[in-house]
């Protein structure tokens, strides 16, 4: 099954604080709305009309790494990556094609380097400040928290860039998020404009074999 990618992020503004990109969120179901329509030399202008909308569910995303990108001749290229101490199962099943029989031991070795007093995090951070143009979070989305858990436990993970501020502040900014919740309002702002990126296009309505694959007798 395809994923979502986001194949451009928004103009970066150094005047505005530190702030994330995007966000991810699973597809509830539809219904329909009666709103007033504020388009002039319409006539529909401040009148009632209805229209069909979308629910999206989104559960708090966690952030598990910074990521730090140079720019090269052939475009801007990850070259610093750091990750959290601590990952959660959603992320670790990513690692693995069989969960149940795996020894679940990813990330042991790394999560070390924070209790042995090893400055390479540091060094990795201080690198990434001085070398890096743009940084990203790799976030994953909690499936456990949506009727999908039923059929899916692995959480879907996505890079999304941080915007704003200087490049040291994308890295704190970016450090404190680690293993924190991120909730989408704290994303997006009520009667935002935002653009949707979807898995698959829709295909109307459809029978019940083309859309359960049931089959024929």
């Amino acid at each position: 099954r395809g994923k979502g990618k986001i194949k451009s992020f928004p103009k970066d503004d150094a005047s505005q604080p530190p702030h994330l990109t995007g966000f991810m969120g699973y597809k509830a179901g539809s219904t329909h709305i009666v709103r007033e329509v504020d388009r002039p030399n319409s006539k529909l202008h401040k009148k009632e009309t209805c229209e069909t909308v979308t629910i999206v569910e989104c559960p708090p995303m966690i952030v598990v790494a910074a990521i730090g990108y140079v720019s090269t001749a052939n475009g801007p290229v990850s070259k610093y990556t750091v990750w959290a101490q601590h990952l959660t199962d959603e992320m670790k099943r990513r690692f693995y094609k069989r969960w149940h029989t795996s020894q679940r031991r990813a990330f042991c070795n790394y999560a070390k380097k924070y209790q042995d007093g090893s400055t390479e995090i540091e060094d990795t951070l201080r690198k990434m400040k001085d070398e890096c143009v743009s940084i990203r979070i790799l976030a994953h989305t909690q499936i456990s928290k949506t009727p999908l858990k039923r059929f899916q436990k692995k959480g879907h993970c996505m890079e999304i860039q941080v915007n704003g501020g200087t490049v040291p502040d994308k890295v704190d900014f970016a450090y404190k998020l680690f293993e924190k919740g991120v909730s989408v309002d704290s994303v997006f702002q009520p009667n935002e404009m935002i653009d949707t990126i979807a898995v698959t296009k829709g295909c109307g309505t459809e029978g019940v074999v083309t859309r359960w694959g049931v089959t024929r007798l």
